[in-house]
């Protein structure tokens, strides 16, 4: 989806993370204990390095702000990080302390590297949560899920939250068994559903359109967005359970005090005109708010999305 994608960054692919750094320093909204002299956001990408610097940088600044006081002020950086698993290593190094992402690298950092904690739930280009439909041409043979076994359906990619894992977890608990296939006229057995990665939107709406595949799955953000003549040639067959659009985390040590801090200027932050301008420009993001059900209801809404024995 060039340099927009639907699932993760209005922006820019990459994943954003924010790092607090303690040291000494006090909070402009005074809380006993909390000390921090440097807020860093951390960005894995390898990639548009500048230009999301520039991007963010904003919004680092008024959180930095809002953490400092008369006596002390807190500074806002920029770091990267190039892989999830760098990223995870730098929130147990205390390097990093918290950063926001989507459903499924939220999951990986959180819940396999074991190095973060949901803390809010981000409304990300306006949305709270969304969900993947399934779709199909309206003029094709597809009219019912059962129509896709010996067919091909394309998802987004490896990574994507709504163009793939939650499609998949819908077919398989649904029981059709899927099999990966190495390109769109791959021999399919009646008894399975083949699948390839599109690895952007434009061709995976293409793929459908032409019948070179069966069916395709994306956001119900990404349906939402396309235009007229697109939209009038397919049809839904099958809509997934949602999840929230994009999640913020805390290193799994860091003090409960400093989090609570940093939870009060990021549901705040919404509540007055420079915050919310701020936000707008960051991906048009509306507000943070409290997790659906709570942190740990949610956390086992990722793993049974994204660990689960049907998955294959």
């Amino acid at each position: 989806m060039s340099l927009i994608r639907g699932r993760d960054l209005v922006i820019f692919p990459a994943i954003l993370v924010f790092g607090l750094l303690l040291s000494s320093g006090a909070s402009s909204q005074p809380v006993v204990g909390s000390k921090a002299d440097t807020i860093k956001l951390g960005i894995m990408t390898e990639i548009h390095q500048k230009e999301i610097e520039a991007h963010f940088q904003d919004f680092v600044r008024y959180v930095a702000g809002k953490l400092s006081s008369p006596q002390s002020k807190t500074q806002g950086k920029i770091v990267l990080a190039p892989t999830e698993s760098r990223l995870a290593n730098l929130l147990q190094e205390k390097r990093a302390d918290f950063y926001m992402e989507s459903p499924h690298p939220t999951h990986m950092i959180n819940n396999v590297y074991g190095a973060g904690k949901l803390l809010l739930r981000r409304w990300k280009g306006g949305l709270a949560d969304y969900h993947a439909a399934i779709f199909t041409n309206k003029h094709g043979e597809t009219k019912r899920l059962e129509d896709l076994k010996g067919k091909v359906i394309a998802f987004e990619d490896p990574d994507s939250t709504s163009g793939y894992f939650l499609p998949k977890l819908f077919l398989t608990r649904k029981g059709f068994k899927l099999s990966q296939k190495a390109q769109a006229d791959a021999n399919v057995t009646r008894g399975e559903i083949g699948y390839i990665f599109a690895q952007s939107q434009d061709k995976l709406v293409d793929l459908v359109l032409t019948k070179k595949v069966a069916a395709g799955a994306f956001s119900n953000d990404d349906y939402a967005t396309l235009d007229g003549d697109k939209k009038s040639q397919v049809t839904i067959l099958a809509e997934t359970a949602s999840l929230p659009r994009h999640l913020v985390s805390v290193r799994r040590d860091l003090p409960p005090v400093l989090a609570k801090a940093l939870e009060k200027v990021l549901l705040s932050m919404h509540q007055n005109t420079e915050g919310r301008s701020i936000l707008k420009k960051t991906d048009a993001t509306t507000k943070f708010d409290a997790l659906p059900g709570g942190e740990l209801a949610l956390r086992q809404r990722l793993l049974d999305t994204y660990y689960s024995p049907q998955k294959k």
